[in-house]
């Protein structure tokens, strides 16, 4: 566990390290954020703040794991399918920030991309007898999914990236919830004897936090889509390769909340012509209900808290 600590705070330093340069380069590229017109208002203020962001930690992330832990096959799997993801949405940001085009990568075109990292995933794992077993949270059900276990792979990655993506709306609201997510898979992989997730989750950890220092309210810099999708493929592969696969969904409770905001807003308005929230995703709604930011995020980040307990002492029930 020391070297946990000690990756982790690398990757923390390297991180704050890091972060002022890329701001100055990309205030010079003049690579900034395009703020939603519907939004709420006082986010006008924060157009033309430096994004794409999320290369901060993700360098810091590779850099420390390539020259500070064993190359194991899971922690490579890990760290490819962030990596992968994360090109994905250097993509998306690249046509919206740099090309400056309204639309990034068309929903087909990211799932598509995911849909083939998720079957080079699932290759990897049977290669090396991965079990196609998942637990059901909160019973004692097993089900073995057999040849639909890619299924799975692929929703978990493509929801998860795409549900930390719809959370990135607020300074620091995907970084803080993401941390706290990951600390519970690093609890998980030490109870599992899993010192190589151990290592991934706890230097991406502290890659955020240094990450978090510019991103907090007001931000200095934005992660972007090349921060958040890769953020919630990294949570989906710790969750799998853990055997915690549906655990994700608890742990993770604050970005399905914020997924299922979208959903249930855009299924009502299509059916009814009216909106259940006053905008979504859900971090909005409270926005213009009158929160700060500030008490928007401490109150997700306190509910990611609550969901990663309750997925921490249910999953460890199985482990006894």
């Amino acid at each position: 566990m020391p070297k946990v600590y000690v990756l982790a705070f690398a990757a923390f330093i390297l991180s704050v390290i890091i972060s002022p340069f890329y701001i100055r380069f990309s205030r010079l590229k003049q690579f900034g954020q395009q703020v939603r017109l519907d939004g709420p208002k006082r986010h006008y203020l924060k157009a033309g703040t430096p994004t794409m962001g999320g290369i901060v930690f993700l360098l810091s992330l590779l850099l420390i794991l390539l020259f500070g832990a064993e190359k194991t096959p899971f922690l490579i799997l890990a760290l490819g399918i962030t990596l992968s993801s994360a090109l994905l949405g250097f993509l998306d940001d690249f046509r919206k920030v740099v090309r400056r085009t309204s639309l990034g990568l068309k929903a087909r075109e990211k799932l598509m991309g995911q849909f083939v990292f998720s079957l080079v995933f699932y290759l990897v794992l049977i290669f090396y007898g991965h079990s196609t077993t998942v637990d059901i949270p909160f019973s004692t059900i097993q089900l073995d999914l057999g040849l639909t276990y890619p299924f799975l792979i692929f929703i978990m990655i493509a929801a998860a990236s795409n549900a930390v993506n719809l959370t990135d709306g607020i300074d620091g609201l995907a970084g803080g919830t993401s941390i706290i997510a990951f600390l519970a898979f690093l609890f998980l992989a030490s109870l599992e004897g899993m010192q190589d997730i151990a290592l991934f989750c706890g230097t991406m950890i502290g890659a955020i936090f240094g990450f978090l220092i510019f991103n907090l309210h007001p931000a200095k810099v934005f992660m972007g889509d090349v921060g958040s999708l890769s953020l919630g493929a990294a949570l989906a592969a710790a969750a799998i390769l853990t055997k915690a696969e549906l655990y994700l969904i608890i742990i993770g409770g604050v970005f399905v909340l914020e997924a299922l905001s979208v959903i249930v807003q855009v299924i009502s308005y299509r059916l009814t012509g009216k909106r259940v929230l006053l905008m979504a995703p859900l971090h909005h709604h409270f926005e213009m209900k009158g929160w700060s930011e500030w008490q928007v995020v401490t109150g997700f980040w306190a509910l990611g808290f609550i969901f990663a307990v309750v997925g921490i002492l249910d999953f460890s029930r199985l482990l006894r």
